[in-house]
């Protein structure tokens, strides 16, 4: 939260929101995938284990301030797609992905990709788990 106040930038911003949404979803904020890039092949080893995710690969002593060395897709440990331009936007492309190719959300992330799908997107709305639900509540009425 600390850099959250200390930069202007958007992209880093929305993806504090994205993180900070893992988190009240109860999932696990790691599995947004994040690699510091030493030059080894260990990086692509791990990604070519993956179902399915999103990749930031950073450079190593580099803080959150610099601009990532990759950010990228992986589905069935293939990178799909790499050098885009913001966490949000590869999310945004995941989830496109996931609903034009009818894949399962990643489990570790079912909750977080539900709510993108319902609540911002309202794609498919009358079908909503008791957790987001839970949540898509608290937001109506917050209004």
């Amino acid at each position: 939260m600390d850099t959250l106040d200390q930069t202007v930038d958007i992209n880093l911003r929305r993806e504090c929101v994205l993180k900070a949404l893992t988190i009240f979803m109860g999932e696990d904020v790691n599995d947004l995938k994040e690699y510091l890039d030493s030059g080894t092949d260990d990086t692509q080893r791990e990604l070519e284990q993956l179902t399915m995710a999103v990749f930031v690969i950073r450079k190593e002593g580099e803080g959150l301030q610099e601009p990532p060395e990759d950010i990228g897709i992986v589905i069935d440990g293939t990178e799909v797609l790499h050098e885009l331009t913001s966490v949000a936007s590869a999310c945004a492309i995941l989830l496109g992905l996931i609903y034009a190719l009818n894949l399962a959300y990643p489990k570790p992330l079912h909750f977080t990709f539900e709510v993108l799908q319902k609540i911002l997107m309202q794609l498919d709305q009358h079908k909503m788990s008791p957790k987001v639900y839970n949540l898509y509540s608290k937001l109506q009425t917050s209004q």
